[in-house]
């Protein structure tokens, strides 16, 4: 009798007391899950780095022998498969540890990644590398250590209680003004600053992450056997994930055009990194009960990680992009300018054959 009793409570603590029910769920989740999440993150962080790296070297190799397109390398297409299984891996942690935690092992990826490239592509190691690996390992092993130990089991019911509960409805208000006035920022004022667009990142971010950890463990729990593919937030999580992804990709490809690379990745490690601890305990109350000595270590940890990521990424190789934008008179046999020369884009003859022979037409008044 008792057993039923606890079984048919159980059941219905979603519905009539889910705060009870999170605390139910947090004290069953044993030690070995938040491990296992652990080192599924782990593990899929070091293959996106390896196949990073192999498809760096596959770039490298058909740019050497100019012959084929990178595509229709079989080096390339591996690295490609090896990077899904890595982000998949990434996808499943959240599932079993918390998104506070899953979130900062990123650094594994940067730390690795240096590894690989200087041993297999052989590129030069520097002090500062060394000095940053060493921070960032330390980091990672406080942050574990002092992290949040337990992980709830996400059910919809959940999910459902956390979306409508007023801290989060605040800290979405807030997150949308605060993406909007950026957004205007960025398209209509022009601001090209690299904080700005990371930022937008960064607010896309803590809804994907929010999203990922409800729908990677809606589906852990449903493999276990209680289905909660038939409950309705488990799609509108879906959709969430997907759209944030989605335009988060798009700003940081944006990003990358017009930024280097060793900008781009610290920046984008650290605000990803800020609002994925911020997501977790503002949604899914991770910290809650946590003693004020495990936030400062976690937090600690934290902080020498983002130091050790920007001192790897600074010594980076940077890619020179040329600019082509610009028509570069000096190149120009029989002309006198030195310097570039560019259309008024909001001219009616800019980008057209008009604008061309303007210049050319200044070229040759200047010359007589």
């Amino acid at each position: 009798m008792e057993k039923m009793a606890n079984s048919s409570s159980s059941h219905v603590f979603p519905s009539l007391t889910p705060a009870l029910a999170h605390r139910a769920e947090v004290l069953e989740n044993p030690l070995q899950t938040y491990l296992l999440g652990i080192i599924i993150s782990i593990c899929g962080n070091v293959l996106i780095s390896i196949s990073l790296n192999i498809q760096k070297y596959a770039h490298v190799r058909q740019a050497q022998r100019g012959s084929k397109p990178y595509y229709t390398s079989a080096t390339w297409w591996c690295g490609v498969v090896l990077m899904g299984v890595g982000e998949l891996g990434n996808f499943a942690a959240y599932g079993f540890a918390p998104a506070s935690l899953i979130a900062p092992l990123g650094c594994v990826s940067v730390i690795a990644s240096a590894i690989i490239s200087v041993v297999f592509l052989k590129e030069t190691l520097c002090a500062s590398d060394i000095v940053g690996g060493t921070l960032a390992i330390t980091g990672t092993y406080v942050l574990v250590t002092f992290a949040p130990h337990t992980s709830t089991h996400i059910t919809a019911h959940l999910v459902q209680y956390y979306a409508i509960s007023w801290h989060f409805l605040l800290y979405l208000f807030i997150e949308i003004v605060i993406f909007c006035l950026l957004l205007y920022l960025y398209k209509r004022r022009n601001m090209k600053h690299i904080v700005i667009v990371m930022l937008l990142v960064a607010l896309l971010a803590s809804l994907t992450v929010i999203s990922v950890k409800a729908v990677s463990g809606m589906i852990t729990e449903s493999i276990k056997g209680q289905l909660q593919l038939i409950y309705p937030i488990f799609y509108v999580m879906f959709v969430v994930m997907v759209a944030s992804c989605a335009f988060q990709i798009k700003f940081l490809n944006q990003a990358m055009k017009m930024f280097d690379a060793t900008e781009v990745v610290p920046i984008n490690f650290v605000f990803f990194t800020a609002s994925a601890i911020l997501a977790g305990i503002v949604f899914y109350q991770e910290f809650e009960g946590l003693a004020l000595l495990n936030i400062g270590m976690f937090l600690f940890g934290c902080l020498l990680s983002f130091v050790g990521v920007f001192l790897i990424a600074r010594n980076r190789p940077k890619i020179k992009q040329q600019e082509r934008n610009f028509i570069a008179m000096n190149k120009i046999p029989g002309r006198r300018h030195t310097d570039k020369v560019q259309p008024e884009a909001k001219t009616t003859t800019y980008g057209s054959l008009a604008a061309k022979l303007m210049c050319n037409r200044s070229g040759q008044t200047d010359d007589s």
